[in-house]
C-alpha cells in the first residue's frame, strides 16, 4: 500500500490519542484541559474522513478504527466529563447516570457502522454533537463552582439521559459532511450556521465563558432538527 494511503488513518489516530489524553486529565479533575483536547479530536475527526475523500484512502480497517476512536473521544470522555462535574454526595443511581452517555455512544456508532441511510445526513443525534454538548457543559460548570443551588443532580443527570435517547433515536438529523456533488448549503444549513454565529456573537457581547459558545451552537442545532422533526412534511 501507498505510504500515502496510511495519512487519513494517522489522523484517526490523532484523534484516538486525544480522546485518551482527555480521560486521563479528566479523571485527575483538569476538565479545563478536557475540553480542548475534546475540540482537538473533533478536528481530527473531521479531517480524516476529507483526507480519506481526497486521496481516495477508504479501508474496513479505516472505517472500524474511526469508531473506535470517536468512542473514547465522543462517548467515553464526555461521559466521564458529566461524572466528574456530579455532586459526590449525589444518590449512587444520579451520581452514575452520566455514563449512560458513553453506553449510548456505543451503540449510535454501532447503528451508524451499518445504517445505510446515513451517508450524507444522520439519523439521531450524532456522537461529537452530543460530545460538545456534555463537554462544554461540565467545562462551565466545572469553572464556575459546580451544579447550580437548587437543581442538586437532576439536572446533568437528566441531561445525560436525554443526549442519550436521542444518539439512538429515529430522529433526521442534517450533516454538515463535505462531498462531491452534495449541495451544503440549504435553508436549515444556513439557518444553523446564523444561529451558530448569532450564540458566538452573544457570547462576545456578554463576555461569558467561551465555552458557553459551544453550548449554544450544538445547542441550536439539537433544538432546530427537534423542531424540523416536528413540523409536518407537505
Amino acid at each position: 500500500m501507498a505510504l500515502y494511503k496510511h495519512i487519513p488513518n494517522t489522523i484517526t489516530s490523532m484523534n484516538l490519542l486525544s480522546g485518551i489524553m482527555g480521560v486521563i486529565f479528566t479523571l485527575e479533575g483538569h476538565l479545563e484541559w478536557a475540553l480542548p483536547l475534546m475540540i482537538l479530536a473533533a478536528v481530527f475527526d473531521f479531517c480524516d474522513g476529507l483526507a480519506a475523500r481526497l486521496l481516495n484512502a477508504y479501508s474496513p480497517i479505516g472505517k472500524e478504527l474511526d469508531s473506535l476512536a470517536d468512542l473514547v473521544s465522543f462517548g467515553v470522555l464526555p461521559a466521564l466529563m458529566l461524572y466528574k462535574v456530579q455532586p459526590e454526595g449525589a444518590p449512587v443511581v444520579l451520581r452514575y447516570l452520566p455514563l449512560f452517555v458513553g453506553i449510548m455512544s456505543a451503540l449510535r456508532l454501532a447503528k451508524f457502522n451499518v445504517d445505510e441511510r446515513q451517508t450524507l445526513d444522520f439519523i439521531g443525534l450524532p456522537t461529537p454533537s452530543c460530545a460538545m454538548v456534555c463537554g462544554s457543559l461540565a467545562y462551565f460548570l466545572h469553572r464556575s463552582g459546580g451544579v447550580p443551588e437548587g437543581t442538586g443532580p437532576w439536572l446533568v443527570a437528566g441531561i445525560a439521559v436525554v443526549l442519550g435517547l436521542l444518539l439512538v433515536s429515529e430522529i433526521p438529523m442534517f450533516g454538515m459532511k463535505i462531498k462531491k456533488g452534495h449541495k451544503l448549503l440549504d435553508g436549515k444549513r444556513i439557518t444553523f450556521l446564523i444561529l451558530a454565529a448569532a450564540c458566538v456573537l452573544a457570547v462576545l457581547i456578554l463576555h461569558k465563558n467561551w465555552s458557553l459558545a459551544i453550548l449554544g451552537v450544538f445547542s441550536a442545532y439539537i433544538i432546530e432538527n427537534l423542531i424540523i422533526a416536528l413540523i409536518p412534511s407537505r
